[in-house]
């Protein structure tokens, strides 16, 4: 149970949470770099090496909600322990797969782990924590994200010119290992007093509903936004969510309780997470392009070149300089600037560099400054509009968000590269998609910190 004063041990607990949740980080990124190595050892298809990233990220994001419910019902340690468990024995029977439909059900089976973990995570960190500790521990969590984002392909470039590919699933085991116990050890248990019913028909249609629109943003750019593949899954998507909606405001015990969207708080910071993941997941997609494709770095030199982005991030956020400033310029302010600055780098990134990397570095670093302030901020604002005892379900938001809003924007602006890629060229089409990334990453910053702003005025939709 949260403690006013904060948990004895909370930094250390902190440090094994974000242990935890740093091997499923990695392994969002580090498969990337292996798919040649699949290719020719297992003679995976290129639908095989979809299939390979899709499982994992689709099970993930359709079961985060449910993942963040039943660890306020069941308990978060106990749910952390499972997903760590889950996530290892996944990993091992990825690491030791010998075809590629093996390997598909272990990157699924390593989803459902990693739902579980990303949502126990921020959920243990706000219990542990007192109000005044919060931003800056969120921040600590939130640079992990980042340090997994640049640390995944120089590993995974690394184990692949030592080891066969299995050896980028198997180096999880050891973490796994000494995360559990260190879990078993360490983290205090906590969970909802209020012991509602499970909302076993919430928790199936937000998995299908979430996973079908997932599909269908994935679908979108390889087999046209008007195949039947991609409106059929949208079509599923919008009824099964909107029956979700349905049943959830009229169960007595809701998974996802619609009561929430009455606050200026929750809806400013969930419009606000939407639009911002929009813009830098798509931007991102597009920079890793540009790298390769423009300026012709290879995979590796290309991943070693994102790593301002990420060291800008760590350093800000594990110094404590953006949470003295998140707490100097408050939440709505934190996420104007924020957002600022991101859209900056975007555009230096999109009109600076000339066939050089000096724009792209700057960029990089005002984008890492951008998510050190905004991202903690818009994390923290989420999470305490809700209550407490629903710290987990806030998390399965948080994640739910940040997946949703990445997907949809590798998805347009992918198509904005696309077509105007056809007419002017590449450079030209990614110049394009950086700034439309940039538009959306400054409109989702005005919009969060103008509902933000209201809110803390009293003002309640």
């Amino acid at each position: 149970m949260p403690v006013s004063s904060g948990h004895p041990r909370r930094w250390l607990i902190l440090g094994v949470i974000c242990l935890a949740q740093l091997t499923v980080l990695l392994d969002n990124t580090v498969l990337n770099v292996a798919i040649p190595s699949l290719t020719e050892e297992l003679g995976a298809a290129t639908s095989d090496i979809q299939w390979m990233i899709n499982a994992y990220s689709l099970v993930q994001s359709g079961l985060l909600l449910t993942a963040g419910s039943a660890a306020d019902r069941y308990g978060r340690k106990k749910l952390l322990i499972a997903g760590l468990v889950l996530f290892g024995v996944g990993s091992l029977t990825a690491g030791l797969a010998g075809s590629t439909g093996q390997l598909i059900a272990a990157r699924a089976g390593m989803g459902v782990g990693a739902a579980l973990l990303l949502t126990t995570t921020l959920a243990v960190a706000m219990q542990i924590f007192p109000p005044e500790e919060q931003p800056r521990a969120i921040g600590i969590w939130a640079a992990v994200n980042a340090l997994g984002f640049a640390a995944g392909p120089l590993i995974g470039g690394f184990m692949l010119n030592h080891f066969w590919w299995g050896a980028i699933f198997l180096i999880n085991l050891p973490v796994v290992v000494l995360a559990v116990v260190a879990v078993v050890a360490l983290v205090p248990e906590s969970k909802s007093p209020r012991g509602d019913r499970p909302d076993l028909l919430g928790a199936l249609l937000s998995t299908v509903g979430m996973a079908s629109l997932v599909f269908a943003i994935i679908s979108g750019p390889e087999h046209g936004w008007l195949s039947g593949r991609v409106l059929l899954t949208a079509s599923v998507a919008v009824v099964v969510l909107g029956a979700f909606a349905y049943w959830e405001s009229r169960v007595p015990y809701p998974m996802l309780d619609l009561h929430f969207f009455r606050d200026r708080r929750f809806t400013g910071a969930v419009t606000g997470a939407v639009l911002i993941t929009f813009g830098m997941g798509g931007a991102l997609f597009l920079l890793t392009q540009h790298l390769q494709l423009v300026l012709g770095y290879g995979p590796l030199e290309a991943g070693l070149r994102t790593a301002p982005l990420a060291l800008t991030v760590v350093v800000l956020n594990f110094s404590g300089v953006s949470a003295k400033w998140a707490e100097r310029l408050g939440t709505p302010g934190s996420i104007a600037l924020g957002m600022v600055f991101m859209a900056s780098g975007l555009v230096s990134v999109a009109v600076l560099d000339s066939g050089g990397y000096a724009g792209t570095f700057l960029g990089l670093v005002l984008i890492g400054v951008g998510c050190a302030i905004a991202n903690p901020a818009m994390a923290h604002a989420i999470m305490s509009s809700i209550p407490p005892e629903k710290a987990g379900v806030g998390a399965g938001i948080n994640g739910t968000l940040a997946e949703f809003g990445t997907g949809l924007g590798v998805a347009v602006l992918g198509a904005v590269l696309s077509s105007r890629a056809a007419v002017d060229g590449l450079e030209s089409g990614l110049e394009a998609g950086q700034l439309v990334g940039a538009v959306a990453v400054l409109a989702g910053g005005v919009v969060a910190a103008g509902l933000l702003r209201r809110a803390g005025r009293g003002e309640v939709a």
